[in-house]
């Protein structure tokens, strides 16, 4: 039996740790002490590092952390992208790839955007995706590097998961995500009741994640650009005629990101 566990860091962070209550996989440890805590904690001993992109907040614990666990870098796996040199693994790994640890497959996933070499990891037996910046909840990550088309694909890739699939993003953004939402999607039922239980989880300092899929799928407007609602806002808020969007959803896409950079 497995149990994932968020570990908080930095200011809204989650560092995934996946374990067997003896042994531990970390996910974008940013923070080496706080993960480091948890582990000690548990009695847990760390066994491998997924990392799935190159931002600090994300690998910034993992020299430290290796040292601990591994005496040095190269004697715990560490996996990341092979595109980004500065993510620090020493097993590059890419799309289509299957990272193995703990008797756990993990599908590597690329979804370039936030990233160029952005990695999500997909683990069937255990109906998990962990997406960093890439998915949140009731949103999505900013585009510093990749083009609205390649974050649009991207995103497309994930909502193709079994819709059973839970989400684990790497930041509690979900009640930003959900105003921003209801402002593009006010009559969405589900997104009402989104709000209210995602509001009444903070109010206990609770997280809002991770999510599932289907539930993303029925609230998120950054995997709804086909939906002609989605496309209206849009439209109305580039002051586009609808009809330059409807076959488009990647420009769609790319009104909703940009909106909600200043939302």
């Amino acid at each position: 039996m497995f149990l994932i566990h968020p570990v908080p860091a930095f200011q809204d962070n989650y560092l995934w740790v996946i374990h067997n209550e003896v042994d531990a996989i970390a996910i974008d440890p940013g923070d080496a002490a706080a993960v480091s805590a948890y582990l000690r904690q548990n009695k847990l001993t760390l066994r491998a590092i997924l990392i799935t992109h190159r931002h600090d907040d994300h690998i910034g614990g993992v020299v430290a952390l290796a040292a601990e666990y591994g005496s040095e870098i190269s004697r715990l796996p560490v996996y990341g992208p092979h595109q980004e040199a500065q993510a620090i693994s020493n097993h590059k790994v890419a799309a289509n790839d299957t990272v193995t640890a703990l008797g756990l497959d993990f599908q590597v996933i690329a979804v370039p955007g936030h990233t160029i070499g952005h990695l999500a990891y997909y683990c069937a037996s255990l109906d998990a995706v962990f997406c960093g910046d890439t998915l949140f909840g009731c949103g999505c990550g900013r585009m510093f590097e990749g083009t609205p088309l390649q974050m649009h694909t991207s995103l497309q890739k994930l909502a193709a998961l079994p819709p059973h699939t839970r989400v684990y993003c790497a930041h509690e953004y979900t009640l930003a995500n959900i105003a921003f939402a209801q402002a593009v999607e006010p009559e969405n039922q589900a997104l009402k009741l989104r709000a209210a239980y995602s509001h009444a989880r903070r109010q206990k300092r609770l997280p809002t994640v991770p999510s599932m899929l289907k539930l993303e799928l029925e609230t998120n407007p950054f995997l709804r650009t086909h939906i002609h609602a989605i496309q209206l806002a849009a439209a109305h808020k580039a002051n586009v005629p609808i009809a330059s969007l409807s076959a488009s959803p990647h420009d769609v896409f790319a009104i909703l990101r940009t909106w909600k950079n200043t939302f």
